[in-house]
């Protein structure tokens, strides 16, 4: 990954299979126009942002020693701006003083139903040059890169040329023993007129860059072969020459493609811990198709126009739709996060994730399944993929008694499974496995995993509701890193969503679902008859007579057991630690950590899920309304100035509007509510705005959107990298959900059916993706329509319903 940055800048370049967030190398576009007077030159960006000159913020950038082998000091456009419309970015360079108007489009392959296409090493950016005068201009293109990919001096590097079209390759050679140290990266051009300079000018200081800068300057393009004698090449570049008639405009493409076949990258591996560690690393889908840079490059090359025309198609039939603007931002803001080292595929093409990136190293390892719970987009622009996170979450996450580790290790091999399960994580997953059969139609598929769905659930039963109640009263692990005790809104509607999936699917296949629906309703009734206060659904406290021991004495033994401590100040719960005062407040209010009588906004995240999933209302409709509303009444702030924050409070401050995770409008707030409950996370804004939106308040969810999406306006924090634990948080991709939230369609593989439940008046469109093919639905005319843009949707029957219900 790297990043094309509102300045025309390139940046963030983490092409090792890791974020390296701060990492913004020489590399950089040139434009020189000649002219009798003397010529003009301009590297291809706007102003330096001053947060890259001084202080913490730039401490990558070396400002204490001046900004040290930086371009910055270069002369550039006066100004720049920066339009979206993903997987394209273009940034407009404005510059009276310059003949020409200029631009840089930046996008990559982004194909919904091709993961492999869409996962490719490659990027472009499409130089567009305008010449706004009456007379020819000539003028030279260059684009400029030291050898960022060089970091051992004691390994061969190179600058050579490349093979396809017309540019040059980065490369490192590993070090023996280090075979993750290789890498290439590969600029190239198709443009005729292109000259390629392998041997930039070696010496000390700044010589490089200053004879880069000359060469830009005075227009040069000169062709120069690799360096075979002496120290390596420090870079390349390659020019392209070329004169523009009277208003003419031409537009270069800069191909871009990177190769890293090795990594040292190993989570969740106990053995790996040995300093001798002789196993397998992380290797990359890519490797496992292309053998070198070369071979990446060549097929970049030759499948550009077709793959620029797909993932072109996509983007005109998405933002075609009539999705509010607010809506079609927050959606492909957060569909960056595919792109991001957050995403990683095996050479076997299965999916694996971080939570999110940290600057040096990936945030929070192993698919956690209670972050990706939230996640909606992979499930239909990338089903195979989300297929095979399940996959992954019931064969090796899972041992023969059902219990899951929500974290699975890198390499995908079989987890240890010495730490308790996560409630909303594990039942969320039976949950997810229903959507995949419904999105897919593959009832086999289901058919071959749904004894491990089923011994899934059962150990959820055993472990949180022995006493078959219909909801989890024993401690619960959850997204909030603490455990829940006592029945809750939020983990048993999730459990509840479990069950009626577990009926469906049971009797789907042949098999008896009694069980699952009796205990259902069970659940059902106890969420509505006991945690719904009127307004909304709380969580009743219970930390007595349970089979877990008292909190303050209890020691995790891993696979959800536990024993007494010897003593009070003796060992205790990773995430608990109960001093004496905290002894004493735990007389007084019970266990650290829950929300009790708050207005919780995960509080009924279960009938999200089930409402994304297809599985309709899992309760009272009416009184999951009520819940959302309340939310939307007492946890949405427009400003938080007066809030106190005593947690992670960069996500949302100030002046800042957000949605608080948890208020207490009725009183009781506790003394330690559960970690969190005073911070902002996009996810859950976008899980209570969908959710709004799919019971008819779509106007309140747009509301949340906008509130959310104003903090990330690029004045303080980046438009398309919404952070929670890390950069580019998977979290964020709940904001898919919203297009089900407004449209009110969902598409049924198993039964080739589209279900149109409309939440806004008249005519409108949306975007669908189901697992055959994508393009547009919605009501025109007063009737529904479906206008397939690529690959084939089958509809047997059309449900125009107000609302699909779960019976």
């Amino acid at each position: 990954m790297f990043c094309l940055e509102g300045t025309g800048a390139m940046s963030h370049f983490s092409l090792r299979h890791a974020p390296d967030i701060t990492h913004e190398p020489i590399i950089f576009s040139g434009l020189c126009v000649k002219g009798e007077h003397g010529n003009m030159a301009r590297v291809m960006e706007g102003p330096i942002p001053s947060w890259k000159i001084y202080g913490n913020k730039a401490e990558s950038m070396n400002p204490g020693s001046g900004l040290f082998a930086k371009h910055f000091g270069l002369p550039r456009f006066e100004s720049s701006s920066f339009h979206a419309r993903f997987p394209f970015g273009t940034v407009e360079l404005n510059d009276n003083r310059l003949p020409v108007e200029a631009s840089i489009t930046g996008w990559s392959p982004f194909i919904p139903l091709d993961a492999d296409d869409s996962s490719l090493p490659a990027a472009a950016l499409e130089i567009t040059l305008i010449n706004t005068t009456d007379r020819p201009v000539e003028l030279v293109y260059s684009l400029h890169a030291a050898n960022f990919m060089a970091f051992n001096k004691s390994t061969k590097q190179r600058v050579y040329s490349a093979k396809s079209g017309k540019g040059f390759v980065l490369e490192q050679s590993p070090a023996e023993g280090k075979p993750w140290e290789e890498g290439s990266f590969s600029a190239f051009t198709d443009h005729p007129n292109a000259k390629v300079d392998c041997a930039w000018f070696r010496g000390g200081w700044f010589d490089s860059l200053t004879m880069v800068w000359n060469a830009i300057k005075e227009g040069q393009s000169a062709e120069k072969p690799e360096v075979t004698e002496g120290k390596p090449s420090p870079g390349g570049s390659l020019f392209v020459p070329l004169t523009l008639a009277p208003h003419d405009r031409e537009v270069i493409r800069i191909m871009l493609s990177w190769y890293v076949p090795e990594t040292k990258l190993i989570e969740g591996v106990e053995a790996a811990k040995d300093p001798n560690w002789a196993g397998e690393y992380h290797k990359p889908w890519y490797a496992g198709k292309f053998a070198t840079i070369s071979e990446v490059s060549e097929y970049w090359f030759r499948h550009y126009d077709s793959l620029r025309e797909r993932s072109l198609k996509f983007s005109n039939t998405f933002y075609g739709t009539s999705l509010p603007a607010e809506a079609k931002d927050a959606i492909t803001a957060n569909l960056t996060i595919l792109k991001s080292p957050t995403v990683l595929r095996q050479t076997d093409g299965r999916m694996w994730g971080w939570e999110g990136q940290q600057l040096k190293e990936g945030s929070c390892s192993g698919s956690c399944t209670h972050v990706w719970n939230y996640a909606q987009a992979v499930s239909h622009l990338f089903p195979d993929l989300e297929r095979s996170l399940r996959v992954t979450e019931f064969t090796e996450g899972q041992d023969e008694r059902g219990h899951q580790n929500f974290r699975v290790p890198l390499p995908i091999q079989p987890a240890s499974h010495k730490y308790h399960a996560a409630s909303d994580g594990q039942l969320g997953g039976i949950m997810k496995a229903y959507r995949e059969w419904r999105i897919s139609g593959d009832t086999e598929w289901l058919r071959k995993y749904w004894p491990q769905i089923k011994q899934s659930l059962t150990y959820c039963k055993e472990l949180w509701d022995p006493d078959g109640i219909g909801v989890l009263i024993e401690p619960h692990h959850n997204t909030y890193d603490i455990e829940f005790w006592g029945p809750d809104g939020m983990c048993s509607s999730i459990y509840i969503g479990a069950l009626k999936a577990a009926s469906l699917m049971s009797e789907a296949l042949g098999e008896p679902a009694n069980e699952y629906e009796e205990l259902y309703r069970k659940g059902r009734n106890y969420l509505e008859q006991e945690l719904f206060n009127g307004e909304y659904f709380e969580q009743k406290i219970i930390w007595e007579g349970l089979r877990a021991p008292d909190p303050a004495k209890l020691v995790p033994q891993g696979n959800d057991s536990y024993k007494a401590a010897e003593t009070l100040e003796g060992p205790e719960a990773w995430n608990v630690n109960y001093s004496k005062e905290a002894q004493e407040l735990l007389q007084q209010e019970g266990p650290k950590y829950q929300y009790g009588k708050g207005c919780l906004s995960d509080g009924v995240i279960g009938a999200w899920i089930a409402e994304m999933c297809g599985l309709g209302d899992i309760l009272d409709r009416d009184k999951v309304k009520s819940h959302l509303l309340s939310i939307y009444r007492y946890n949405l702030k427009r400003d938080l100035s007066e809030h106190a924050n005593p947690q992670r409070s960069g996500f949302a401050l100030g002046q800042d509007g957000g949605l608080l995770l948890c208020t207490w409008p009725r009183g009781g707030q506790l003394s330690l509510p559960f970690v969190y409950s005073n911070e902002v996370w996009t996810g859950i804004e976008y899980q209570v705005a969908s959710h709004l939106m799919s019971v008819g308040c779509v106007e309140e969810g747009l509301d949340i959107v906008r509130v959310c999406r104003d903090r990330y306006d690029g004045s303080i924090r980046n438009p398309f990298d919404e952070y929670e634990c890390g950069h580019w948080y998977a979290r964020a991709m709940a904001s898919y959900g919203i297009i089900q939230g407004w449209s009110g369609i969902r598409y049924d593989a198993v039964e080739r059916a589209l279900y149109v439940s409309p939440k806004v008046s008249g005519d409108y469109s949306s975007f669908l993706c189901t697992a055959s093919g994508y393009g547009i639905a919605g009501i025109r005319g007063g009737e529904v329509f479906v206008e397939v843009k690529d690959g084939t949707i089958e509809v047997d029957e059309i449900y125009l319903v107000e609302r699909i219900a779960a019976s």
